[in-house]
Order: C-alpha cells, then sequence, then structure tokens
C-alpha cells in the first residue's frame, strides 16, 4: 500500500466488527512500525495499555461517554504520555543516554550539558512538561493510526473520557498523561462508512504574521 492511500484512506470509524479479533502478532507489529516515530532527543515518553478483555473494556467504556465502540473493538489502547520521561534516573531516559554514548552521538562528558537541555526544554514548568509529553506522544499516536491503516486495520482515536476517572479506574500513575484512546479493529461490514469529513486547504493551512 502506498503513504498516499494510507494517508487517505485512514478513517475514524465507528463501528467495529466484535467478532473480527486483531492478531497479537499483528498488534505487535502495528506497535513497532509506530514506534518509528520521531520524538525529542529520542526519549520516546510513550507507552500504551492494551484492552483485550470485555470487562476491562466495559469499565474504560462507563468513563469514556459510553461509546460502544470502546468495548466493541477487539483492542482499544489507553495512550499514556510520560511526563517524568525527560528527568534524570528515569530508565529510558538513562537507557538513551547510554545509547547515544554508545552510538557515537554523544560522549559521556556531555552528560550534565544533556540533563540541562532537557530541563530547560521538558521540565521548566507543568505546562511544559505536560506539552513535552503529549506533543511527542502524539507523534506516536498518529503513527500508530497509519500503521494500523497500512496492515488493514481501522482506528478511532479518542478525547471524550474522564482523565481522573480512567487513571484512578487503571491506577495510572500521576506523572502520566492520557492524550487520547484508540480503538483497533475491523469495520463492520454491515455498515456504511460515512464519507470523508472536510479539511483545510493548502491556502488555508499557510500563515503568516506582519
Amino acid at each position: 500500500m502506498e503513504f498516499k492511500d494510507v494517508a487517505y484512506g485512514r478513517r475514524a470509524v465507528n463501528f467495529f466488527d466484535p467478532g473480527k479479533d486483531v492478531p497479537e502478532d499483528l498488534l505487535r507489529e502495528m506497535v513497532e512500525m509506530a514506534a518509528q516515530a520521531p520524538s525529542g532527543f529520542n526519549l520516546q515518553p510513550w507507552s500504551l495499555i492494551v484492552l483485550r478483555d470485555k470487562n476491562d473494556k466495559n469499565r474504560l467504556q462507563q468513563h469514556a461517554w459510553n461509546q460502544p465502540k470502546v468495548s466493541e473493538a477487539p483492542v482499544t489502547l489507553i495512550v499514556l504520555a510520560d511526563m517524568a520521561g525527560w528527568k534524570p534516573g528515569h530508565p529510558f531516559v538513562e537507557k538513551n543516554f547510554t545509547e547515544l554514548v554508545k552510538a557515537g552521538t554523544m560522549g559521556e562528558a556531555q552528560r550534565d550539558w544533556f540533563d540541562g537541555v532537557c530541563q530547560s526544554l521538558y521540565g521548566a514548568s507543568k505546562s511544559r512538561q505536560v506539552a513535552y509529553a503529549c506533543k511527542n506522544t502524539g507523534f506516536f499516536a498518529m503513527a500508530l493510526m497509519f500503521a494500523a491503516k497500512s496492515l488493514g486495520l481501522d482506528t478511532h482515536p479518542m478525547d471524550g473520557f474522564d482523565l481522573e476517572k480512567v487513571r484512578h479506574e487503571f491506577r495510572i500513575p500521576d506523572h502520566y498523561w492520557i492524550p487520547l484512546l484508540l480503538s483497533v479493529g475491523y469495520f463492520r461490514s454491515d455498515k456504511t462508512l460515512a464519507p470523508p469529513k472536510w479539511r483545510k486547504t493548502y491556502e488555508e493551512i499557510i500563515v503568516s504574521f506582519e
């Protein structure tokens, strides 16, 4: 499938076939493909909670405006953005710096500089921490949707949910923001797919401020 087909073919579908499962190896391929998404200093502050069990999906649905697709889809993901994913001592920060040194991109002597830059860019305020985590995780989330489409899967991203209730229900630590939920599966063949929504034109997107 050409990327143009993926970009124009991807849709947020509302109806999933509850009888058609997403095999584990296909989900793994989708996630690993999406993990190629870029992130600042390659810190990759994203994680996923994978819900397959019907009871777990129902627990989530009650805090997500009772949207049926949350439980009808064979897989629904809680996408997590780690607001602490820039801090020294964080396991993935440490792994990342080690890998940068191994690759020759940085030297051990640059560690203080690296920590200082991460602090100033990503940790200077609460709003910067949220922006850092959600911006980078947004790259990953969009890559998930494109990867899914390329593999013949359908998705629907959702921000219609109570963040704090979802956090409490699934015991999600406070340092994670929850940018979205993502249902993954196959569009129901007995439903009609709505026509694509309008999109801004090139001229409407390009702005200047003089």
